[in-house]
């Protein structure tokens, strides 16, 4: 089923214990976040105020005891939007997104998918589907699929990579 505007918002905001989401792509191409984007490399700043909904979600979630976190596997060297979304990760991890990086460059294949998902409450997968740019073609809530494989890709990709402040420490050193 696909899952789209408010159903997906729906969908998402109704998961009970945790929501997990694996990232894979070196970029996404997002209509909303091409200007910032584009004024982030042209100035170096990100400024995102905290009514950002975004983070207003993400602090309401934590609040109500949920967790709410993300894997993103990267190579170095970094594409010019993973440096923008690594600020973007500054601020959603100040309002409680466990973000964690898992750096492939010098490492074999973990065994990790190269499709992009949302895992909810260990139960219910979304996969998103993105063009070869980067573009989100849609969400596809996976029906009769078995979860199993995808709770093991959570955990393994959890257990490989590191939090998002500690790997960022390293790309400064």
């Amino acid at each position: 089923m696909r899952l789209d505007g408010d159903g997906w918002r729906n969908f998402f905001d109704s998961y009970r214990r945790d929501a997990f989401r694996l990232e894979t792509l070196p970029s996404y191409d997002v209509a909303g976040e091409r200007d910032e984007y584009n004024a982030f490399h042209a100035t170096g700043e990100l400024f995102i105020p905290p009514d950002d909904p975004w983070l207003t979600r993400v602090r309401r979630f934590r609040e109500s005891g949920r967790w709410i976190g993300r894997v993103h596997i990267v190579t170095r060297p970094l594409s010019d939007y993973l440096r923008y979304e690594f600020a973007v990760y500054r601020h959603t991890v100040d309002a409680g997104e466990d973000v964690r990086i898992l750096d492939v460059t010098d490492r074999p294949d973990p065994g990790l998918p190269d499709q992009d998902f949302w895992l909810f409450d260990e139960a219910a997968v979304v996969r998103m589907d993105y063009d070869a740019q980067g573009r989100q073609l849609g969400r596809e809530l996976l029906e009769d699929v078995d979860v199993a494989p995808y709770v093991a890709w959570k955990h393994l990709a959890l257990e490989l990579s590191v939090p998002f402040r500690e790997y960022e420490a390293t790309c400064r050193a």
